[in-house]
Formats: structure tokens, C-alpha cells, sequence
């Protein structure tokens, strides 16, 4: 046990160091942390008593990251209104299906390019059509940008994603791995989830006053206690009926803030938020082995340079289809260019139903490669944007239909 502690403990460390060193270049500490998980994990040295291989404490760490993932997307649920998004339904499902469309359908084609069989191809569409949900939270909170006009959007396409995913996953597992999957079973999952986000909506709706009275604790041990069990037993609840623990944890943190309660939850999950968020890209990069990215190396590059404008168009289309300026319109595609989990996800299937093995390292780099683009081309999105300007000299939308906030970006 405590040769386990010191794993975890020298794990945290190099955390630390990770962020230090990105606060001191300030910039985004993700890509610092996803390249610091990287360079250790299994197949680095074990150097007298410090093992950085983290074998042992591997799980330990997964599980914490787990727990980030879920405060990140908690917290940016708490900074949004379920009547704001309620508004704003049919603008995020036309921009969801335009940019699930949009990016699958360069998924099929980038894997019909490049020569991979029918099954390798729906697998590399798989990989390069969902963003990294968790990634998309950070840096909505590290920039200051969940005020903006298209956040909204953001935040819809995010929740659309995992429809598409439920069903994409069911479907492709039972096509590679040949596990009896039906339409009714796939189209029973879709209504689960559908079923469920709505049961959230209608809650936050009707039982605020409800909610108000259970939540008005004196004692902040006892609330945030409360709160927390709330928050891990909603997000296992979810991941049992095939929702992603994810969306669960947003979607209680939209309905948390439609309650009176909601700045002081805020306040207490931040600096759970900012810890165990850490972890999370740390774990994940524990999973990637620099070793093996070589062979996928222009493989990986042609998919990120597909993907970045494919994410861009789909975008601008889906932020001018639901009123916004070009300028947030352009934000929206930079913003969610991350790739994460569900990429990796997508290649281990195949490795699982016996496809090809240049999967695993594509899926890595690939998504290592935008986990360092995404946030470095949200922080410049400004920039891009007055670049692309001057070529397309996109026209300054009417006052109209002008919903941008004073603190855009």
C-alpha cells in the first residue's frame, strides 16, 4: 500500500510540474499534461525507487481522472440556463446533425483515401467525428468564454453527440465485435437517452422550489456532501442506461443552476474541478505510447488537417444557420477541434474485432496532435478569425441578428 501512495503521489508530482511549467509559459496546461502523462507511464524507466511506469497505481489514476472529467463537465453545466438551451433546441439540432454530418461524412471519406476495408472505415469515421467533451470544458473555463453567444451552441452539440454516439457504438460493436444488436435495440437506446435528457429538463424546470429547500444546508460539510453523492451516483446511474457519465454530470449541472443554490455549488467545484481535471489528462496520456506513433505519423497528419476544416466549416454553417456572427460562428469549430476519448475508444474496438493495428497509434497521435491544436487554436481564434477575414471578407452581421457578447473572444 505504500509503495502504492508513492505511485500516486509521484504521479501528482509530475501534475505539478506539468502545470507549472505551462503557468509559467502561460498557456494552456492541457497539452503540458498529456505530454508529461506521455513521456512515463509503462514503458518508461524505473529509476531506483521512483517507478514512473505506474503499473500498480494505473487504475487509481485512470479512476481520478474519471472523477475530472466529471466536475469539468458538472461545472460547465452550472454555468449555463436549461431555458436558455431550451430556446436555443432547434438551433442545436440543426447545428449537431450539420456537424455530425459534416465530419463523418470526411471520416468515411479520409478512410475510403487512405485504403482501409469496410469495417476500418467506419471505425476511422468513428475516430475523427465526436470532440473530447472534457477538453472542450477546460478550455471554455480557462478562457472565460461560457458567457459567450456561442457557447450555447457549444454546449448543445456536445449533448448531441452522445445520441450519436450511443448509437454509433451499438451499432459498430455489434457489426465488428458480432454482438446481436438489433434496429429496435438501437433505436430503445436512442429513446433512453433522448427520455433521459428531457426527464433532467423537465426537473429543472418544475422542481426548483423542491430542489431549493433539500439543497438549503447551513453547513458547507454537509452540502457538499450532499451535492457530490448527487453528482457520482446520477453519473453512474447514467452510464448504466447507456448514457455517457459525462452528459450526466451536465446535465445535473444544468439543473443545479436553475436552483438559488447554484453560485455556492460553483464555488465549492472549482478547485475540485482544476485538481482532478489534471488528472485526467495526465491519465491520458499515460495511455499513449510514443513508441508506436511512427508508422501512423502522415496518416494521423492528413486526418488532423481534414479534421480542423471540417470542424471550421461546420462551424460557420451551423453558427450563421442559428443567427450568430462569423466571428462566433468561427469560434464554435475552433473551440470543439479537440479529439480525446471516444477516439481511442473507437480504435481499441477495432483492435478488439481484429482490424488493423496502425489503428491504435493513428487514434493516439491523432489525438494527441488536436489536443494540442484545439485549445492553442481557441485561445488565437481572434487572430484566425482577422486572417480568414481578409481572404473571404465576410460582411459584419446585422444588428439584428448581432448576439455576441461584450466579453466574445
Amino acid at each position: 500500500m505504500d509503495h502504492l501512495v508513492f505511485e500516486v503521489g509521484t504521479a501528482l508530482l509530475l501534475v505539478a510540474l506539468a502545470a507549472l511549467i505551462a503557468n509559467r509559459l502561460n498557456f494552456s496546461i492541457i497539452p503540458f499534461l498529456i505530454i508529461v502523462g506521455m513521456l512515463v507511464g509503462p514503458h518508461a524507466p524505473h529509476i531506483g525507487i521512483i517507478n514512473l511506469k505506474f503499473i500498480e497505481s494505473a487504475e487509481i489514476i485512470e479512476f481520478l481522472g474519471r472523477i475530472g472529467v466529471l466536475f469539468l463537465l458538472f461545472y460547465l453545466g452550472l454555468e449555463f440556463s436549461i431555458g436558455k438551451l431550451i430556446k436555443s433546441g432547434k438551433s442545436i439540432v440543426i447545428g449537431g446533425s450539420i456537424y455530425i454530418s459534416n465530419n463523418f461524412s470526411l471520416g468515411l471519406l479520409y478512410g475510403l483515401i487512405t485504403g482501409f476495408s469496410f469495417y476500418e472505415i467506419l471505425i476511422v469515421a468513428g475516430i475523427i467525428t465526436i470532440s473530447s467533451s472534457a477538453i472542450v470544458a477546460k478550455v471554455l473555463v480557462d478562457l472565460r468564454r461560457t458567457g459567450n453567444s456561442e457557447t450555447e451552441l457549444i454546449l448543445g452539440i456536445i449533448m448531441f453527440e452522445d445520441i450519436f454516439l450511443a448509437v454509433y457504438l451499438s451499432v459498430i460493436s455489434g457489426l465488428i465485435l458480432g454482438d446481436s444488436t438489433s434496429l429496435v435495440s438501437t433505436l430503445l437506446s436512442v429513446l433512453i437517452a433522448l427520455g433521459y435528457m428531457l426527464l433532467f429538463f423537465i426537473v429543472a424546470r418544475k422542481a426548483s422550489p423542491l430542489l431549493n429547500k433539500l439543497l438549503n444546508i447551513t453547513s458547507n460539510e454537509v452540502f457538499i456532501i450532499v451535492v457530490f453523492a448527487t453528482l457520482f451516483f446520477v453519473a453512474g446511474f447514467s452510464e448504466t442506461i447507456h448514457v455517457a457519465e459525462a452528459i450526466g454530470a451536465l446535465l445535473l449541472g444544468l439543473v443545479f443552476s436553475e436552483t438559488e443554490h447554484g453560485e455556492r455549488i460553483e464555488h465549492l467545484v472549482v478547485p475540485f474541478r482544476d485538481f482532478f481535471g489534471a488528472i485526467f489528462f495526465f491519465s491520458f496520456g499515460l495511455s499513449i505510447d510514443p513508441l508506436s506513433l511512427g508508422d501512423a505519423a502522415w496518416l494521423a497528419l492528413g486526418a488532423v488537417i481534414l479534421t480542423i476544416i471540417g470542424n471550421f466549416v461546420a462551424g460557420m454553417i451551423a453558427g450563421r444557420r442559428a443567427g450568430l456572427s462569423h466571428k462566433a460562428s468561427s469560434n464554435i469549430g475552433l473551440t470543439i477541434v479537440s479529439r480525446g476519448e471516444f477516439s481511442i475508444i473507437m480504435a481499441n474496438l477495432g483492435i478488439a474485432g481484429g482490424l488493423s493495428t496502425i489503428l491504435q497509434p493513428f487514434s493516439a497521435l491523432y489525438v494527441l496532435i488536436l489536443a494540442i491544436l484545439g485549445p492553442l487554436l481557441t485561445k488565437e481564434s481572434k487572430q484566425v478569425f482577422n486572417v480568414l477575414n481578409k481572404v473571404f471578407k465576410w460582411k459584419k452581421p446585422k444588428a439584428s441578428i448581432k448576439r455576441v457578447s461584450e466579453n466574445e473572444q
